[in-house]
């Protein structure tokens, strides 16, 4: 279904991604120590929730308020200069934060709000980047495999960082510590050089931000079931997100817990999905992809419901442990299928457009579900937040069984691929017999 460049050679291509990959690892962990970095400086240094929570919405509100426009950029702007530059601005942001730390006796908050926006919005087109090029540089029967060593890359940062993080945090300058953004750039673009990604048609050509972005609405809305699929997801975030941000507050107040046993949970959420991720990566193979987005709709849900119903003592936070790994093992399923079905259900110059409408939708749920949160913890109880999140993922997957076009999406874009691939070959054998002749 891709129309790429032609002389682009894809029978290296695993030496060319995992360089890729490699290099997005490498700029990543950097990039996410730096992030946890600049949070415990905040929390440290003001002891302030509402300066963490500015923080925090510093890092949402580029997602949403972008997302929609940032694609027909993507589209048209040559991608790896795009990934360069914006690990280069970002690392430069870090040198001057860095400076003003050496030259004064702390970071004006001002200042360190500036670095997170800019953080925020090199992040908002460096992940529809990565997501429309991968396609454009596997064979097409690698999409959803590679979809998953890239998950499984991503939740290794998440498990490695936040360690590695605290640690340096403990025995390094804070003004040391930032420049490993600066660190993470030249390892990144230093190993993007190296890397062959195809030139694609719509690159170069003249942008049109608001009639490009609607169509990229439009081509979403066109696939039925893709845009049904979408749409769940978005209401599935909605309903996770309160008690997703809550699962420090269910260990430490519910559970009885302490800050040690709240990191416990996270590293076990990530590791999970570091197994899922994995699994996806190496047995990445299935006939209709809707099935493990529905088993993962469904273990979601059997391991979240039953974790506000558990007693609030030392056995019961050992079962929330279990039941939180099982849940990271189940989420990289459903999001990773919808970005190989969507990657291969567009072509490749139109990714970036239809990306973009696709992040919004999702990054919107986030801070609803997050101002959602605390109200609701306060008046219900923490724990029953995660008996709604488990009951309201039951209601997404019932909803997705009760539509064909979700149910038949998969089987009918790989017959349409089936199909495409045919007319290809059988047009190449008549080319071929024509030069012949």
């Amino acid at each position: 279904m891709s129309k790429v460049d032609k002389s682009f050679d894809l029978s290296h291509w695993k030496r060319n991604f995992y360089l890729f990959l490699t290099g997005q690892f490498l700029s990543g962990i950097t990039s996410m120590i730096v992030q946890y970095s600049i949070i415990w400086y905040l929390t440290v240094l003001t002891g302030s929730a509402t300066v963490i929570s500015q923080a925090t919405l510093l890092g949402m509100i580029p997602t949403i308020v972008l997302s929609p426009f940032v694609g027909p950029l993507i589209d048209r702007w040559n991608k790896k200069y795009l990934l360069i530059i914006t690990d280069v601005v970002v690392a430069i942001f870090a040198l001057v934060l860095a400076i003003v730390g050496f030259t004064s006796d702390g970071f004006p908050l001002w200042l360190v709000y500036v670095a997170l926006f800019v953080r925020a919005v090199a992040q908002t087109f460096q992940m529809p980047t990565i997501q429309s090029i991968l396609p454009t540089m596997v064979p097409e029967s690698e999409i959803t495999r590679v979809n998953g060593q890239l998950g499984m890359v991503q939740s290794a940062n998440y498990i490695i960082a936040p360690a590695l993080g605290a640690f340096l945090f403990t025995v390094m300058d804070m003004n040391f510590l930032i420049l490993f953004d600066v660190l993470g750039a030249i390892l990144g673009v230093g190993l993007l050089l190296f890397v062959a990604i195809p030139h694609l048609p719509s690159e170069g050509e003249r942008v049109h931000i608001l009639t490009d972005s609607v169509e990229g609405l439009k081509m979403l809305k066109s696939r039925k079931g893709l845009w049904h699929l979408a749409l769940n997801n978005t209401l599935f975030m909605l309903i996770f997100m309160p008690a997703a941000s809550l699962y420090p507050l269910m260990t430490i107040n519910y559970f009885k817990g302490t800050a040690a046993d709240a990191g416990i949970i996270e590293v076990l959420y990530a590791v999970g999905m570091l197994v899922g991720g994995s699994c996806i990566g190496l047995f990445g193979q299935w006939k209709n992809r809707m099935k493990p987005v529905f088993i993962s709709y469904l273990i979601i849900a059997v391991t979240v419901l039953p974790s506000g119903l558990l007693p609030g003592n030392r056995m019961g936070f050992i079962l929330f442990g279990v039941l939180n790994a099982i849940t990271g093992l189940a989420t990289p399923f459903f999001s990773t299928m919808l970005m190989a079905m969507v990657q291969q259900s567009y072509e490749p110059k139109f990714l970036g457009r239809v990306l973009g409408i696709l992040n919004f939708l999702m990054s919107l749920a986030g801070p609803v579900g997050l101002l959602a949160a605390g109200p609701l913890a306060d008046k219900l109880g923490v724990e029953k937040l995660f008996v709604i999140a488990g009951a309201g993922t039951f209601v997404c997957l019932i909803i997705l069984l009760l539509s064909p076009s979700v149910r038949n999406y998969d089987l009918e874009l790989q017959k349409e691929l089936s199909q495409k691939e045919a007319e290809a070959a059988s047009s190449s054998e008549t080319t071929a017999d024509s030069v012949e002749s």
